[in-house]
């Protein structure tokens, strides 16, 4: 059976209670799945208020009293301060956290440490844009992931910046933490991630002053999208990269 991320999560934990959770870099899935939990209470925080709308939206009417969705930056020191929450969920937010707080990812987990009671789930991506694989199905992928980056930077937006679980491993033990168990799960890319990826692309490349170049993206973007959809449709996916969850708890 193909386990979800976050169900993986769910049999790390295992009997656990939940109690007290913090989702500290929130979007629709984590809060689907945060709904899902016999939780005494949850936090979710968000730099973005577009985010905030779109999370709320998944939320409906399933939030308590006690329940909170936050927008704020992790760089501010009076966020959450002197908050302790039993579990605390760091969903990609190492990869987004460059968007909002440049060249302070390394100061992440340090910043997360204070407010870990008992464990904290990392989920992650191993970086893929800066390599150049030699398959067919990593070639695909690291294409589309740099055409992706340079429609941002040109737009004047900042891409994502993934660390290998290496990085994460060594920063947790920095920011004492104790690792309790590292996974790489393998990827296998389907239709949902090429149409969002190169969607990105359509939307940066509206905000392009430079037209004539960004219609020459966009002929690029549409070729793109159509062989990467044919090679889906021909091998079932594009299986290339990893993700990882690392559990850890703090050291006293």
């Amino acid at each position: 059976m193909n386990l979800s991320l976050y169900q993986r999560v769910s049999e790390l934990h295992g009997t656990l209670p939940w109690g007290s959770l913090l989702d500290a870099g929130t979007g629709p899935a984590s809060m689907r799945w945060l709904l899902s939990l016999a939780t005494r209470r949850w936090t979710a925080v968000t730099g973005s208020p577009r985010m905030r709308d779109v999370v709320r939206k998944e939320i409906g009417d399933r939030i308590r009293r006690e329940d909170r969705l936050i927008v704020g930056n992790w760089l501010e020191p009076e966020l959450l301060a002197n908050e302790v929450f039993d579990v605390v969920l760091a969903d990609y937010l190492l990869g987004a956290v460059d968007g909002f707080s440049p060249y302070w990812q390394d100061q992440l987990f340090a910043r997360l440490r204070p407010h870990v009671g008992q464990r904290l789930y990392v989920i992650g991506l191993e970086p893929y844009v800066p390599l150049a694989p030699a398959d067919p199905d990593g070639r695909l992928v690291n294409e589309i992931g740099r055409l992706r980056d340079a429609c941002l930077l040109l737009s004047g937006d900042r891409p994502y910046r993934e660390y290998p679980l290496h990085w994460v491993l060594r920063h947790l033990a920095l920011a004492k933490f104790r690792v309790i168990d590292a996974q790489k799960i393998p990827i296998r890319y389907g239709e949902r991630f090429v149409q969002t990826q190169l969607h990105m692309c359509d939307q940066a490349l509206r905000r392009l002053n430079d037209r004539t170049l960004a219609v020459a993206f966009e002929s690029h973007v549409a070729a793109l999208r159509d062989r990467a959809m044919a090679f889906i449709s021909r091998e079932g996916g594009i299986r290339h990269g990893h993700d990882y969850i690392v559990v850890a708890e703090p050291v006293s």
